[in-house]
């Protein structure tokens, strides 16, 4: 489970279209251990991280150090920049790199941080790379049961019933432990506890400290500890600003912050062809969400994390411009997630602990939409078919249909 084949895809399509590719996501959630598997398939290979002080005065003292490596025959090596990102002068010197040899190298380039967005200032590197990311461990890379892309966007709602008890048993597991590698595999939940609160605080503490310009972390950590709280409903950032005491744009900026460190992602609202629709709303979902307490909110949350990793595998691998969103109308109707592509609605998902009869707002919305419905349920036993108004709606048990996404 731990060999990431579906990330080795990945790479594998998108370093055959260009010669320096970025590999960025969470912290501990392998991209070091993805590299080096990368690496097993090149007979050259050289890993540089910026951490280690020998490897980084290297790069200082001689910046075309890589040319120096023996190589084995006449292949195109491959070379591991990990965590250069902390580098000031980094997208000068990648650039340089790229230009000089990307004909002649393959660069793999890796980091816990927004590699695409992270810091302003210096040359761009727009067009010069392709960019993908690696997330937790979820239900679909973890069970062999996933699809393809081409067979699920034909049948959303298609649901397999093997493989059942396994299915709830890694959900649970999921639950309990997080997807981080460590802590999953681990599978102690002692263990878990305390690598989430030395998780949170190195990231903070450390590399949110180091890599911006926020030097008093207090503030910063209670508004992370207090979003697992917000989980499940549209995110009030002034409620959140008076709690702390802060500007609304420092919250803002700290929440950003969070997204750009992937701490978190949020969900805009839909609003094409939703009648009095809520238009400035964003939902935030957290990456550990076993921090999150409420069980309701915690199962949404978990139902994010997977379409939130396949609309991204999606996009990297060129499949389309998918994008994830949710429904609120002024009336309070919620719909928990639509996914869409190309700015036009696919599918509408609603999360909910027990209820196997669909919930009116996503009736009322596919009615609208036009598009196919499914109610993921937490306890539910197989899955169930409605019509609709001439449309189908699936409710199905949420650990059975992720395993199929993707």
């Amino acid at each position: 489970m731990n060999n990431r084949t579906s990330y080795l895809k990945i790479w594998k399509t998108i370093a055959a279209d260009k010669s320096m590719i970025f590999l960025a996501g969470p912290r501990q959630a392998g991209k070091t251990t993805l590299a080096r598997i990368i690496a097993k398939g090149f007979t050259n290979s050289l890993y540089c991280n910026w951490d280690i002080p020998d490897h980084r005065t290297s790069l200082l003292t001689n910046p075309t150090f890589f040319t120096s490596l023996p190589c084995l025959d006449d292949s195109k090596p491959l070379i591991i920049f990990d965590e250069i990102h902390k580098y000031r002068d980094w997208k000068n010197y990648l650039k340089g790199v790229y230009d000089q040899f990307g004909a002649d190298y393959q660069f793999l380039v890796t980091g816990s941080g927004r590699l695409d967005l992270y810091q302003k200032g210096g040359d761009s590197l727009a067009g010069r790379y392709l960019l993908f990311n690696l997330w937790p461990f979820t239900m679909s890379e973890l069970r062999s049961s996933a699809r393809s892309l081409q067979d699920f966007l034909a049948d959303p709602l298609a649901v397999s019933n093997g493989m059942a008890e396994e299915n709830e048993k890694m959900w649970e597991r999921l639950e309990t432990l997080s997807g981080f590698p460590e802590p999953f595999l681990n599978g102690k939940i002692p263990s878990y506890r305390r690598w989430s609160n030395a998780f949170s605080q190195r990231l903070i503490r450390e590399d949110i400290r180091e890599l911006t310009n926020i030097r008093t972390v207090t503030d910063i950590e209670t508004l992370y500890h207090l979003l697992p709280s917000r989980v499940g409903s549209p995110l009030s950032v002034p409620s959140l600003a008076d709690d702390l005491k802060v500007s609304y744009n420092t919250v803002q900026n700290w929440l950003a912050i969070f997204e750009r460190f992937f701490l978190t992602f949020s969900l805009p609202t839909w609003t094409n062809r939703i009648s009095r629709a809520i238009q400035k709303e964003r939902k935030v979902y957290i990456l550990d969400a076993p921090r999150i307490k409420d069980p309701a909110a915690r199962f949404e949350n978990m139902v994010a994390l997977e379409l939130w990793r396949a609309v991204s595998c999606w996009n990297a691998m060129g499949a389309g411009n998918f994008s994830l969103h949710f429904i609120k109308n002024k009336e309070k109707q919620e719909v928990d997630f639509l996914l869409a592509n190309e700015r036009e609605p696919v599918l509408l998902v609603e999360c909910k602990l027990n209820d196997t009869q669909p919930a009116k707002a996503l009736l009322s919305a596919q009615q609208v939409l036009r598009v196919p419905a499914i109610q993921v349920v937490k306890a539910a036993q197989g899955y169930r078919t409605f019509s609709n108004d001439g449309l189908s709606v699936v409710v199905a048990p949420a650990c059975q249909w992720c395993a199929g996404l993707p």
